[in-house]
């Protein structure tokens, strides 16, 4: 059953809808888990989709993210604006403000944002903007704004999550290690797993971390990155074997500046959608002990999100 886009909106043709009905993980996520990766979508009768997007998606409410959060053991979520929503964060402050302090997010910002845009959003649970460079997915900002936009955020204390993929590295990296703040790099800058693990281009990857205590990477979307699979679906507990060897060494390389979220919906998928509850069993496949577990889903989004639950215990 096909899930509805409500408002005067129409589905991208093709578009995968979200996983319905996910089954339970049997892999047990520490108690205080984050879902540090997860969006919402509209829905679009009440927060409308931006003229600007490139996708027009099925609804995905703040409910139905909360249910899945319960449904597969996490105490909360960082929710990252969504770029169908463009710089209208509605659906994401409204979504946080339902969320009884459970969740936190990661906002999109133009130049022209308020000092006092920025405080409201700050007190509803903002912690970060998103800088997009995935070109399929946004239009090019000049650097000079982003880079206006990451001084004016740092005094509150907020991070930049980064998304772009492993091929523009080179290019972007005068700009990444200028950034003022905690960098978070989604999905492990999108690296190609067909390429050897110790080749040149994950290898910079992995020198860009090293080389600069202030970046962060989510070790997220398999399903993106998987080749050869198998997929997260039907009972498939080992699934995408080809990208746990790029995430396990993020994970080994970098225990205490590594996330894990789960990408729900899962924007613009093409092959499939995953079932989430078989996405949480890939995480003992990356964080192979319990102490590497508390670490990624438990400590390093604490210590970024809430650290004034750390402070208090």
């Amino acid at each position: 059953m096909s899930k509805p886009t409500t408002g005067d909106f129409t589905k991208t043709p093709g578009w995968l809808d979200w996983y319905t009905g996910p089954s339970k993980p049997r892999f047990q996520v520490p108690p205080g888990s984050v879902d540090a990766h997860c969006h919402v979508f509209g829905p679009g009768a009440e927060f409308p989709y931006a003229p600007e997007r490139k996708y027009t998606p099925c609804d995905a409410s703040w409910q139905q993210l909360f249910q899945l959060r319960d449904h597969l053991g996490f105490d909360r979520n960082v929710i990252v604006q969504a770029t169908c929503h463009g710089a209208d964060n509605r659906a994401l402050v409204n979504a946080l403000k339902r969320s009884d302090g459970k969740a936190r997010g990661v906002a999109t910002v133009r130049r022209s944002v308020t000092d006092r845009e920025l405080q409201e959003m700050n007190a509803a649970g903002v912690r970060g903007v998103r800088f997009n460079f995935v070109k399929r997915l946004v239009d090019f900002t000049p650097k000079d704004e982003l880079m206006e936009i990451a001084g004016r955020i740092a005094p509150l204390g907020w991070h930049v999550v980064i998304y772009f993929e492993a091929v523009d590295l080179p290019e972007l990296w005068d700009f990444f290690t200028a950034l003022p703040t905690t960098v978070v790099v989604d999905h492990m800058g999108r690296p190609d797993v067909s390429k050897p693990i110790d080749g040149p281009e994950f290898g910079l990857f992995l020198k860009f971390m090293r080389e600069h205590p202030n970046v962060w990477s989510k070790v997220s979307c398999p399903e993106r990155l998987s080749v050869s699979g198998p997929r997260a679906l039907d009972g498939e507990r080992n699934a995408y074997r080809d990208v746990v060897p790029f995430a396990r060494k993020v994970v080994e390389t970098f225990p205490d500046r590594v996330l894990w979220g789960t990408d729900w919906p899962h924007p613009n998928l093409k092959d499939h959608m995953p079932d989430d509850g078989l996405l949480v069993d890939f995480i003992p496949h990356i964080a192979t002990t319990p102490e590497l577990q508390r670490k990624l889903l438990v400590d390093n989004p604490t210590r970024l999100y809430w650290p004034e639950l750390k402070q208090g215990g």
